[in-house]
């Protein structure tokens, strides 16, 4: 029940982040809203204010905002297809950026209330580090002559080389020292660690935004990394689906708040980048189509365009079966 309680609640929050997006700015671009909804399925919940029905369907798997003109020619001057393309596209973008949006308060929340882990290191003694003469009060500044800002970089470039030597130079007392040390296998996973923990430091609030955009660049850049590498048959692509992100919300629910935050954070980035691919029903086939009707100086049939969205839609919910299947092997029974 915890565990379905946190990922409602994650859920929730990153659908709406993203559809109100969508939604807020079709307002200021005085697009007429038809629905906005989160959710797929049947209606559990809706109410109509005014011109808008707002409504909570069965299955939190995602959402939608419902725009006259979006998928169908109409006459209506606040139709979506007859707003002025920047306009448009304002509309589609706003929604993965506001799951960047999310991720920056998130992160930035934790950097307020739990501090962020800082290149400032305390050494474990009989480890690698200890024995290599790092000590307490260090602060990282390269690993093999790859410059770290973060505790992030300083964990990922360790961790990708287990049982290696690596070179270390740190700044004590102002002077640079270099040293250099064999990284040990962290116990269950084949990482590479060499024994420090990162000093924590909690920051201001203005830090604690420049920290939430910050870590949320870097997380990007990493996921962007790490496709890449999947596409050029470096890495072998380990994807989860709702039930395997379900599993992960509720171990991070249970090892504390900020964890949660933290993991929302990473979700919520993906779903942005996710988002912005040129895949058919997705947000970013959606800019695609707009860039082609600027290009061409005119636009696709709206029946044409939604046509191919709906084959996308289609594909991507017998991926996401796939996916669902897989995750049910490896979380659940196995």
């Amino acid at each position: 029940m915890y565990t379905i309680i946190a990922s409602v609640i994650v859920f929730g929050m990153l659908i709406f982040f993203h559809e109100f997006g969508h939604f807020i700015l079709a307002k200021l671009s005085d697009i007429k809203v038809r629905e906005f909804s989160l959710g797929f399925g049947p209606q559990l919940f809706k109410m109509k204010p005014g011109e808008t029905e707002y409504s909570i369907r069965v299955l939190p798997l995602g959402g939608f905002v419902k725009m006259e003109g979006e998928d169908t020619k109409t006459a209506d001057p606040r139709a979506f297809n007859n707003k002025p393309i920047i306009s448009r596209l304002g509309v589609i973008f706003a929604g993965p950026a506001m799951n960047f949006v999310l991720a920056v308060l998130l992160i930035a929340i934790i950097s307020f209330f739990a501090g962020v882990a800082t290149t400032k290191i305390s050494v474990i003694p009989g480890e690698p580090a200890d024995k290599a003469g790092l000590k307490n009060g260090d602060v990282v500044y390269s690993i093999d002559g790859q410059k770290v800002r973060t505790w992030d970089e300083v964990v990922n470039l360790i961790s990708q080389k287990p049982c290696q030597n690596v070179s270390i130079v740190v700044l004590r007392d102002g002077k640079a020292m270099d040293f250099n040390l064999k990284t040990e296998i962290e116990y269950g996973t084949q990482r590479g660690i060499i024994g420090i923990k990162s000093n924590v430091v909690k920051y201001s609030v203005t830090e604690s935004i420049k920290s939430g955009v910050q870590r949320t660049f870097w997380i990007s850049k990493m996921i962007l990394v790490g496709l890449f590498q999947i596409i050029r048959g470096k890495t072998r692509p380990d994807v989860v689906g709702p039930i395997g992100i379900v599993h992960m919300v509720g171990e991070a629910a249970r090892v504390g708040i900020f964890n949660l935050l933290y993991l929302s954070a990473i979700i919520s980035i993906n779903l942005g980048l996710f988002n912005l691919l040129p895949i058919p029903a997705l947000d970013g086939s959606r800019i695609f189509f707009l860039i082609v009707e600027f290009l061409r100086g005119k636009p696709l049939e709206p029946e044409k365009e939604g046509f191919i969205h709906f084959i996308g839609f289609t594909l991507l919910m017998i991926l996401m079966i796939i996916i669902a299947y897989k995750d049910i092997m490896r979380f659940i029974f196995f």
